[in-house]
């Protein structure tokens, strides 16, 4: 707590004045932290003040709040910005309470964009070059085809590239304008491990898995088989329980994909909420205990799932082919932002972006100009793809039902059907010893 007071200071992040009589004053508060290695050890006790922004008006205090995040998808090195958010120049005026016991000789809503803000110029001021496809991404090429990149997550960051002396040189600036503090070599990012091999890179949330199965008592549990989640009526229970259990796999999915279909299902009774839903949140719970530390391996050849997705459409489809055709949009929308990460890194992809679609209905209509009674209400979607496919930028690829692997991020599958695929996502078990011995760690 002294700590962040000094940095306070430190910074000028405020001045004491009289409290003014027109204005409104927002209180303050303590926010405690444990940061733990990946291994579960302690790593340091973080204390952080912030105002109850809560208690501000939206559109009069303040008009939105932000955070810089990158999208979830060499040498790797980790940064933080101590203190991140005291970088920033507010432009609005916030009056706030002097915290209690402490008095110093100087709209947390605003003060991540500002902080941004300012970093963004930072980086701009050192000759690199912010992308278009994600706003937290930096990127410098070097004369000799050398590429530093840097990733920015609220105030961590990763630093990634060929360039040693460019990375050196980056961290050196950087220090200058901001107090930075170095955590070495990439191996625990926001409840991500990663591990290194000869083959490529391992990513898991073994930790993340553990922590949760001990907080719910499910350490010693054993794993059970699927039943079908409804809306039937059962006894109901205090749903904050539901909600945060809930919340933590959705963040689990995104290194676990073989959850993210049951994920999606239970997701949709947060208010309509039995005790038969929170049953079927404890078995996939109980599926996790089988294989914690199952995770990605992205190796140097590629090939690798890099993104997926498994969210239930807002809207009732009229027919099938509807339906098709707005995953097919969705589809496309994501393979052009991947294909304007790439351009930015400079990677070549000559070759149209392949889109498999299992409904040959779709595909006919997609390369079929002539309008139909039951497609007139998606000439959105259907003019959008053609226009893709014109233009050489996709092609559409029929692709038997028994083998779209996309299946296990929409349906329940059979059990038999879902180790197939799950085979098929590369996703592997470094800490089991079948899987281990194929996999040297660095």
């Amino acid at each position: 707590m002294k700590e962040e007071m000094k940095a306070l200071e430190k910074n000028s992040t405020w001045e004491i004045v009289d409290r003014p009589k027109d204005k409104r004053v927002v209180g303050c508060r303590w926010i405690y932290t444990v940061k733990c290695k990946s291994d579960g050890t302690l790593e340091r006790y973080k204390a952080r003040l912030v105002a109850k922004g809560y208690t501000q008006t939206h559109g009069i205090e303040y008009e939105e709040t932000f955070a810089p995040m990158a999208k979830m998808n060499t040498n790797l090195q980790q940064f933080d910005v101590k203190n991140a958010f005291f970088h920033g120049d507010l432009e609005e005026e916030v009056y706030m309470e002097i915290p209690s016991g402490f008095y110093s000789h100087n709209e947390k809503n605003k003060s991540p964009r500002a902080w941004f803000e300012r970093f963004v110029q930072a980086m701009i001021s050192l000759g690199n070059r912010q992308s278009q496809g994600d706003h937290t991404l930096f990127i410098k090429h070097s004369p000799h085809g050398r590429i530093t990149l840097l990733l920015v997550y609220v105030d961590d960051m990763i630093v990634i590239g060929d360039d040693g002396i460019e990375k050196l040189t980056l961290k050196e600036k950087l220090a200058t304008q901001f107090e930075m503090k170095e955590l070495g070599k990439l191996k625990y990012f926001l409840g991500i491990e990663v591990a290194y091999s000869k083959q490529g890179i391992f990513i898991s949330q073994r930790k993340y898995v553990v922590d949760l199965l001990k907080e719910t008592g499910k350490l010693g549990c054993k794993t059970s088989l699927s039943k079908t989640i409804g809306c039937e009526e059962s006894s109901t229970i205090e749903k904050s329980q539901y909600h945060i259990l809930v919340e933590k796999l959705i963040y689990l999915s995104h290194t676990r994909p073989d959850i993210a279909y049951v994920v999606s299902v239970v997701s949709q009774f947060m208010h309509n909420l039995r005790e038969r839903h929170l049953q079927a949140v404890e078995r996939i719970l109980q599926y996790l205990k089988a294989s914690p530390g199952k995770g990605f391996l992205f190796r140097k050849e590629g090939g690798n799932l890099v993104t997926w997705r498994s969210k239930k459409q807002n809207v009732v489809a009229r027919f099938s082919a509807e339906a098709e055709f707005r995953v097919m949009t969705h589809g496309i929308c994501e393979g052009l932002w991947m294909k304007i990460i790439l351009d930015d890194l400079k990677v070549k992809n000559d070759g149209p972006i392949k889109l498999f679609c299992d409904n040959n209905s779709t595909i006919s209509i997609v390369h079929n100009l002539v309008q139909h009674n039951r497609t007139k209400y998606i000439e959105i979607y259907k003019h959008f793809i053609n226009e893709k496919l014109n233009s050489g930028l996709v092609v559409t690829t029929h692709i038997p039902t028994r083998f779209q692997i996309t299946y296990i991020f929409t349906k329940g599958l059979p059990a038999a059907r879902f180790q197939e695929f799950n085979g098929k996502l590369e996703m592997i078990d470094i800490h089991l010893p079948t899987q281990g011995r194929v996999l040297e760690i660095l």
